[in-house]
């Protein structure tokens, strides 16, 4: 009996130091997990793939480097099925002070993707086949604005171009060119907002992407049918990579699927100190 005393007492650091221990091991030794896709993903898949070439999609970076572990994943691996279906992509972000994060994403994926460009043609080309709209306060004025003119609301992009001149836009004015829009904010709130006014007002479709812990705040919405489909936390983004890997054949880094590795380390060895002290203290209490 007194091994159960003993794993009643353990002292706290050896939890954390053994937390710690195999969430650095699964970072050194990355492997991804095949996840399990759930309907409110594969929706917001399927919306996205099925972008009709005469549409764009808006998509709209509005995290912050806090969330930007869960939600960063969520705009590389979107913004990939996008242009590998060749579909015109809108960047922007609500807030200005995450410009950089939306900028990084943007870069990262069309230098990605024209390093295996063989002409002009098959590269993607600023203006032409993706814009960075930028920002312009306050957020509500350019949701409602753009639904009747989105270079109305951004007359100038994120590079100083007169947007109105760019090619894209000329194709591109308002909601009704753009198929769906997903709004990736971590914990900003600006996915409801589309939902509540672009989604209400022009029948704008939404996708959302979230923060894990606002998850359950927001599926009242897909379940509404205010969000097309929607991604929750690194599970969510896993999910999206899982249906771009294995239907669009996208061969890029699957950050969220090496992710869910150690999740499902750290959740495992909590719940596995969860039942030894449950087990531990029900024995000690009845030799009491």
């Amino acid at each position: 009996m007194k091994i159960f005393e003993t794993l009643t007492r353990i002292d706290r650091r050896i939890i954390f130091l053994a937390l710690g221990g195999l969430i650095i091991f699964s970072l050194l030794f990355p492997r991804f997990l095949k996840v399990r896709v759930f309907p409110p993903v594969a929706k917001l898949y399927e919306a996205v793939d099925k972008i009709p070439p005469d549409k764009a999609l808006i998509l709209d970076i509005s995290y912050g480097p806090q969330y930007q572990a869960e939600c960063e994943p969520m705009a590389y691996t979107v913004l990939r099925h996008a242009y590998k279906n060749r579909t015109k992509v809108l960047a922007l972000s609500l807030y200005a002070e995450y410009l950089g994060l939306a900028k990084k994403v943007l870069d990262d994926v069309t230098a990605e993707y024209n390093r295996n460009a063989r002409s002009r043609d098959d590269s993607l080309i600023y203006g032409r086949d993706y814009v960075f709209l930028g920002w312009q306060p306050p957020p509500i004025i350019p949701i409602l604005g753009m639904g009747e003119s989105i270079a109305g609301v951004y007359q100038i992009d994120y590079y100083g171009n007169q947007t109105d001149t760019l090619p894209l836009m000329k194709h591109i004015k308002n909601y009704n060119n753009v198929s769906i829009l997903v709004a990736l904010g971590g914990g900003t709130g600006s996915e409801k907002w589309w939902a509540q006014f672009a989604q209400r007002k022009f029948g704008l479709r939404v996708g959302a992407g979230c923060s894990a812990v606002l998850g359950a705040d927001y599926y009242p919405y897909y379940q509404a049918g205010q969000f097309t489909g929607m991604m929750v936390g690194v599970k969510g983004a896993a999910e999206y990579e899982e249906l771009a890997s294995s239907r669009a054949k996208i061969t890029a880094e699957r950050v969220a699927s090496e992710r869910m590795l150690s999740l499902t380390y750290a959740h495992l060895i909590m719940i596995a100190f969860i039942v030894i002290g449950n087990i531990s203290y029900f024995v000690t209490r009845r030799k009491k």
